[in-house]
């Protein structure tokens, strides 16, 4: 499989895509044609057996394609449960994705980022260092540098928005040191997209520094991310032999693109809805068809504080055509008040605790027409666990969220960040400066 930039400039392979993280015109990496399935062609069960069947096409003469079991073994080495809730009158489960060393979904698509890249290492003619720049408004950050910590070859530069993510999530991004490094950028996180794409296309910053990303920008982060999306729908049609409705918290439009690719490729997903914050710029696009990136809004969903979603771009370019994508996708902001609100009424309802990503999701499945319930079955991706946002939660909830004992142990390192200003000068002296 050969894949392409989305701004039409180059053609590449699987390992130099990911390699490379961003096209040279700066644009993302898409596969030249979607795979497509039969749901009963598969026969694995576990998400690594399924995600190796899924996953054999893109990785297709790429040089990798040998080594595609063992990367999905050890990267999806915990568990994802798929839980059915209780819900008169309607079908409805989560599939809880934050089960991973840092307790939030990232981990899957940076664990599988990480072994990738490890195995493509040796066969480069590069023998620079790969330095990862990674923007986070969250999750991502701590995800890769705990994917990637301590493995040879490779650095990793997390750049995180001063004042505008959780303690723990804070934490998490600045607790690694050794080939990590955490930069808190004085700004959004958009200010922290936005400077990691211009050091990617900074030339003289690409001769001094062998750059790439590791954002949901990097087809290889993408993937495992559409292969977990496939396999809950396989694990649902299995079971009841019906398509799902898919509900996807979403910031920069990853995890609900990976949901697209799967439903593309012929898996039993019936219908996609993303469930936004008050950062409303892809519902705004989807009612008007006008795409006006802003600056983003700080919400108590913080990893889903975007203003400028990088995926839009890939998911324009699968469906260019503005009646075929609104009618692929939806998607509804929740503000603040809400979140609070839906957090309380599931913990009564379910005795479930959610973060406040996941707690979007849930207000979207909820303000459904009942018509669009009855037989009608639905998945809420849970993003994250509750524990990371014990602030925001534990009010609500009356009571202390348990942390998960991968979390604790982190809770316990010392921590150390580097401010920097949102200007490339600045950064890149950074990034010169790094022994």
């Amino acid at each position: 499989m050969r894949y392409l930039s989305t701004r039409g400039g180059e053609e590449t392979d699987l390992v130099d895509a990911v390699m490379r993280g961003l096209a040279a015109d700066g644009g993302l990496f898409v596969p030249d044609d979607l795979p497509r399935f039969d749901p009963a062609q598969f026969r694995g069960t576990t998400l690594a057996e399924i995600s190796s069947e899924l996953l054999a096409p893109f990785f297709a003469g790429s040089g990798l394609e040998d080594q595609l079991a063992a990367i999905c073994r050890e990267a999806f080495d915990f568990p994802l449960p798929l839980k059915p809730l209780i819900e008169p009158g309607g079908e409805l489960s989560v599939l809880e994705l934050f089960h991973g060393p840092t307790a939030a979904f990232k981990d899957v698509g940076a664990r599988f980022l990480a072994a990738v890249m490890e195995r493509a290492l040796p066969r480069s003619a590069d023998t620079r260092p790969l330095t990862i720049l990674v923007a986070t408004s969250g999750d991502t950050g701590g995800a890769v540098a705990a994917a990637f910590h301590g493995r040879r070859g490779i650095r990793v530069g997390v750049l995180f928005p001063k004042g505008q993510v959780s303690p723990r999530q804070q934490h998490q991004l600045t607790c690694w040191g050794d080939n990590v490094r955490a930069f808190e950028v004085d700004g959004v996180f958009d200010d922290c997209q936005a400077l990691v794409k211009a050091a990617f296309i900074d030339p003289e910053l690409g001769r001094r520094h062998r750059l790439t990303a590791a954002n949901s920008i990097n087809i290889g982060r993408l993937l495992p991310q559409v292969a977990y999306h496939a396999a809950a729908s396989l694990w649902h049609w299995r079971k009841h032999h019906t398509a799902v409705g898919s509900i996807v918290p979403s910031g920069n439009l990853g995890n609900g693109m990976a949901c697209v690719w799967a439903s593309a490729m012929g898996l039993p997903i019936r219908e996609l809805v993303l469930a936004v914050n008050a950062n409303r710029t892809i519902p705004d696009f989807l009612a008007t068809g006008q795409w006006q990136p802003r600056p983003s809004r700080p919400t108590l969903a913080s990893a889903m504080d975007v203003g400028n979603p990088s995926n839009m771009e890939r998911l324009r370019n699968l469906l260019p055509d503005f009646a075929e994508l609104r009618a692929a996708v939806e998607a509804y902001p929740v503000d603040d008040a809400a979140i609070r609100s839906q957090i309380a009424k599931d913990y009564a309802k379910y005795g479930e605790v959610w973060c406040p990503h996941t707690a979007t999701a849930f207000w979207v499945y909820d303000h459904l027409p009942p018509a669009r319930k009855v037989g009608r079955p639905w998945i809420v991706s849970a993003t994250a666990h509750p524990a990371k946002f014990e602030a925001i939660v534990e009010p609500i909830i009356g009571r202390a969220v348990p942390v998960p004992p991968a979390l604790a142990a982190l809770l316990e390192r010392p921590t150390a960040s580097t401010p920097v200003p949102p200007r490339l000068p600045e950064f890149a002296a950074e990034l010169d400066a790094w022994k």
